[in-house]
């Protein structure tokens, strides 16, 4: 009897003790897990990712387009950046409304391709005042921005107007063909062109007129000018190459592209193919590259707290048949 009392007793308590450690070895997994969890948060704390609002001038045009697409490259190669980019549809008024939506949605820092230089004004105006670092590309407004990343568009007349002035030894009637009217790079190429015509007494503007940076609108008017000034004409300036290209449609289908130099800018896909085929006789290189990368690194930075240049320029490059495989892809 003795030893089977022995043999229960030895039974029961090595049963305690088992659940003892059990119990023991579940609160140190307990604590070990929840050690772990702590641990992983307090190293390892979960960022947000740095929301920017971006509104561009119109997607109709290449340009803009192409600022949209390096600003999506840019942002996926450096990470942690949410981009919401919207079209103002080239009206400047909803381009305020799209910044007083950013400003809403609290996002961290805004990029604006103004439409207007006056009229967009207030998208800078607002966001200042909501205390959101706000980034101009491209084009200025009479407010100044936390930064401003774009190319100096007095230059990019100058260089295409030289160019005209040479390839017609300085003599010729010239015709200009303006983009949207109030939009920085509209009012610096006008008064960029008018000082080089001014050196030479032998280059007369001929008309001017705008096309609103269009294809469409640029051809329409270019055919006005066939049937108004006939053999007068001797060259065309246009601020873009949207019009370029355009004015060029309509000179070619009238087969009246002969003896006529045609000039735009911003060197677009077409554009540059259309130099290199001996069509378009030159545009002047806008970075869209440059200038979109140059935007979002300084809005980051502003979001960040950290200091950038107030202002970055990117020249203008002329491109001609010499030239022009450089810039193709």
């Amino acid at each position: 009897m003795k030893e089977r009392m022995k043999k229960w007793l030895v039974i029961f308590m090595a049963g305690c003790m088992a659940a003892g450690l059990a119990a023991c070895g579940s609160k140190e997994t307990v604590a070990e897990e929840n050690t772990s969890v702590e641990g992983q948060t307090d190293s390892e704390e979960i960022q947000e990712p740095i929301r920017i609002g971006v509104t561009l001038m119109n997607f109709q045009t290449e340009f803009s387009i192409g600022l949209k697409d390096y600003l999506e490259e840019k942002a996926e190669e450096i990470g942690g950046v949410e981009l919401n980019i919207v079209d103002a549809q080239g009206d400047a008024a909803r381009q305020v409304q799209q910044v007083e939506s950013f400003i809403g949605q609290q996002v961290d820092a805004i990029i604006l391709q103004p439409q207007e230089q006056e009229a967009s004004s207030p998208c800078v105006d607002k966001a200042k005042e909501a205390g959101i670092p706000i980034v101009n590309v491209n084009s200025l407004t009479t407010s100044e921005p936390d930064a401003y990343v774009g190319s100096d568009d007095i230059e990019a007349a100058e260089i295409a107007m030289n160019y005209i002035a040479e390839q017609l030894g300085g003599e010729g009637n010239v015709l200009m063909m303006h983009g949207h009217a109030g939009q920085t790079a509209e009012v610096k190429r006008t008064e960029g062109a008018k000082e080089v015509l001014e050196q030479y007494e032998g280059l007369t503007l001929l008309d001017e007129q705008t096309a609103d940076w269009d294809r469409a609108e640029a051809m329409a008017l270019m055919e006005n000018w066939l049937q108004a000034y006939g053999d007068d004409i001797n060259a065309v300036f246009c601020q873009n190459d949207e019009m370029a290209m355009g004015a060029l449609n309509a000179l070619v289908q009238n087969n009246r592209k002969e003896g006529i130099v045609v000039v735009g800018v911003d060197a677009i896909a077409d554009a540059l193919a259309s130099v290199k085929d001996g069509q378009l006789d030159a545009t002047v290189y806008q970075d869209c590259q440059g200038q979109a990368e140059g935007a979002l690194d300084a809005a980051v930075k502003l979001a960040k707290g950290e200091s950038v240049d107030s202002e970055t320029m990117i020249s203008f490059i002329l491109v001609t048949q010499d030239n022009v495989d450089q810039f193709l892809n």
